[in-house]
């Protein structure tokens, strides 16, 4: 099963790579996945936030509404969102978690057209505002033409109109440039190389291609995104774009290299009142480099008011705990046995939680991250939970750090966050680090400690000074 953290900070994610991405993440629960019916066809999709209007996120080519969660960069894209709507994200007919399809009927817009209203039918949205991005641009033009009485407004990141050049269209590839581009796809699938043109900013960081290269490996298989690419070759909504009547807005980085900035802001001539938005960098998709910059602008022009400080700054002690081997624990004592431990555990966390004052920020398989307003509270629930861990014969290990955690509603970020979660994965079993700045802090609460060393903590800058609690 892993430690729990390292799905809560997105394990891998190297010093060169942290930046915004580690800084914005938030830690959130990840939505239920439910289905809506097409004709026999079960098109997956979320519901997230509670904000005053229906906001739906068209992916591009392909998508997985549930590996989404599992990058740092993605989920803090689809939190700032929700943060101001209700958001609905899908993967359509064929990719990620809806029903796969033969590479031969794959389904056309007209049909997917079909599976957003299902969707939208599905959660009971009369009107929603679309958001979209490379590919999954052509399918909101088109619905956002067709239904404008269903339609709030239209933004688009990086979108074209077609996909083939033409003297009228100079932007597009060739169509030998684009069977080379289908035959690379096909045949580096699995790989990284390709992934350079649409994320640059990220070229010389491998763990970030590698997990977005896992992202496409899962939302399709290598025939299926061929198919695609070939599908999308023949789309052309040039003439649908004069006939949209819904505020618009579109965004484009002014290096992407797989949407020409000359594409997005031909299209927004065409669109009667439409708004061009130039933005700054490389990336072809828009959870990657300036997220937030691009998510300040769709706030705003969604809700009418500039986008809300998006933190809050607190000073705050963070816990993380783990069981120790509890793919082990399962294997000897079955699944009935196993399952009533883990009960135990939890309420006994929950219970120590209640008596130190802390507040429990998220679970995650079976370790709990859970933050404090003084570090000695923090140690303290931690040595109970690891004595309530060992009468039931389990083994945990923990972490503590205090530091300055952003605040996004309920939910913490920050470097302190990935500080704390690295630490706990440098304790051995049973033992309880904490960072020197924690044990600076409970100077004369009596709690000893022992120097564990220097240590480097992946992902995370400088050196670390790191000691464990002796027990009491």
């Amino acid at each position: 099963m892993g430690p729990a953290w390292l799905r809560w900070t997105g394990i891998g994610v190297t010093a060169m790579g942290l930046g915004s991405r580690l800084r914005h993440t938030l830690w959130v629960a990840v939505p239920e996945t439910r289905y809506a019916t097409v004709e026999g066809t079960h098109v997956a999709y979320q519901v997230i936030g509670e904000g005053p209007f229906d906001l739906l996120h068209i992916p591009g080519f392909v998508s997985n509404v549930e590996l989404a969660w599992e990058d740092p960069s993605y989920e803090h894209f689809l939190s700032r969102l929700a943060s101001f709507s209700r958001l609905i994200i899908f993967d359509k007919r064929g990719t990620g978690m809806s029903d796969r399809l033969p590479t031969d009927r794959l389904p056309t817009l007209e049909e997917r057209m079909d599976d957003v209203r299902a969707v939208l039918d599905a959660v009971g949205s009369e009107r929603v505002a679309l958001l979209s991005h490379s590919e999954g641009g052509n399918l909101s033009v088109l619905f956002a033409a067709s239904y404008p009485e269903r339609t709030i407004a239209l933004v688009t990141t990086g979108v074209f109109a077609k996909r083939i050049w033409s003297p009228d269209y100079p932007w597009a590839p060739t169509p030998e440039q684009r069977a080379r581009d289908i035959e690379e796809i096909e045949r580096d699938w699995g790989g990284t190389g390709w992934l350079e043109h649409l994320v640059p900013s990220c070229a010389q960081d491998p763990v970030f291609k590698q997990r977005l290269a896992a992202y496409f490996r899962r939302s399709a298989s290598p025939g299926a995104a061929a198919a695609l690419m070939k599908m999308n070759t023949q789309i052309d909504v040039r003439a649908v774009l004069p006939a949209i009547r819904v505020p618009t807005l579109i965004l484009h980085r002014t290096g992407d290299r797989d949407a020409h900035i000359e594409e997005g802001r031909w299209i927004a001539k065409q669109i009667p009142g439409a708004r061009f938005v130039e933005l700054a960098g490389d990336d072809h998709i828009p959870w990657v480099g300036d997220a937030d910059g691009l998510l300040d602008i769709v706030e705003e022009f969604l809700t009418g008011a500039p986008a809300a400080p998006s933190t809050d700054r607190q000073l705050t002690s963070l816990l993380f705990t783990d069981l120790v081997d509890s793919t082990g624990h399962l294997h000897r004592v079955g699944d009935r046995a196993w399952r009533d431990l883990l009960e135990r555990h939890y309420s006994d966390v929950r219970r120590q939680l209640a008596r130190y004052r802390g507040r429990e920020l998220d679970t995650a398989g079976d370790g709990f991250l859970a933050s404090f307003d003084g570090p000695g509270r923090a140690i303290h629930a931690a040595v109970a939970i690891r004595e309530g861990a060992d009468r039931d014969g389990l083994t945990i290990r923990a972490g503590v750090h205090t530091g300055e955690v952003e605040i996004h509603g309920p939910t913490f970020a920050g470097i302190a966050v990935h500080v704390g979660a690295r630490i706990a994965a440098q304790a051995q079993p049973g033992e309880i680090l904490v960072s020197r700045t924690v044990r600076d802090l409970v100077a004369g609460s009596g709690l000893v400690f022992v120097d564990r060393g220097v240590h480097t903590l992946k992902g995370v800058p400088d050196d670390w000074e790191l000691y464990a609690v002796q027990a009491y």
